[in-house]
């Protein structure tokens, strides 16, 4: 069975450890984000993947992001992660990841792109990096995208631009840097999770 997930929001916890990923973890999906991403450029990010797996349980979907080969799509798989992010879109590590039934969430900025994507099976797109695009350019694309595709922004999406990403029609958010750094501590994490989470929820 799909997992809830109540916020379209997806925690990118870029250069975690393994040390460190289950306290994170906990403080982000305390706050309300129930998504987890490690990308593979972070320290032994397999190992974070499966210990962030054994303690969430069923309270989380956790996965890895920069997944660039199929390779490594089957990587995240035997780590337990059911999630696959890219920053790019490569139909083959797509149709990879949807034949092994995890979530594949590829990087988008143009409608070719686009819609190769979800023709190989993409469960939404990530249109990164959002900043680079715009809320014109987002707006532009989403108009020819097909009724029930799901777009997240990612890359430069926080607090102080939320509400004009939602009201301009963005279905999510990845949360980078605004959510975690390489040294914060789980508490700082937690009311920075806290904080986006706020943001998020006004109308």
């Amino acid at each position: 069975m799909p997992l809830p997930e109540p916020l379209p929001l997806i925690g990118i916890l870029r250069g975690v450890t393994p040390e460190e990923a289950v306290a994170v973890g906990e403080a982000v999906v305390a706050a309300g984000i129930t998504t987890l991403e490690v990308p593979l450029n972070s320290p032994e990010p397999l190992e974070s993947i499966r210990r962030l797996v054994e303690a969430l349980g069923e309270r989380a979907l956790v996965g890895a992001g920069t997944v660039l080969t199929v390779d490594q799509v089957h990587d995240v798989q035997a780590a337990g992660g059911r999630l696959v992010v890219s920053p790019n879109c490569r139909p083959a590590v797509i149709e990879a990841t949807h034949r092994l039934g995890l979530q594949s969430w590829p990087g988008i900025v143009t409608p070719s792109e686009a819609f190769d994507a979800l023709d190989a099976g993409a469960t939404g797109l990530k249109l990164f990096p959002a900043v680079q695009v715009g809320i014109d350019g987002m707006q532009a694309l989403r108009a020819v995208l097909p009724a029930g595709t799901r777009l997240y922004a990612v890359g430069g999406i926080g607090v102080g631009n939320f509400a004009a990403w939602r009201a301009a029609g963005i279905d999510g958010a990845g949360l980078g840097g605004a959510l975690y750094r390489p040294g914060q501590s789980p508490e700082q994490v937690g009311r920075q999770a806290r904080e986006l989470v706020a943001a998020w929820k006004i109308d």
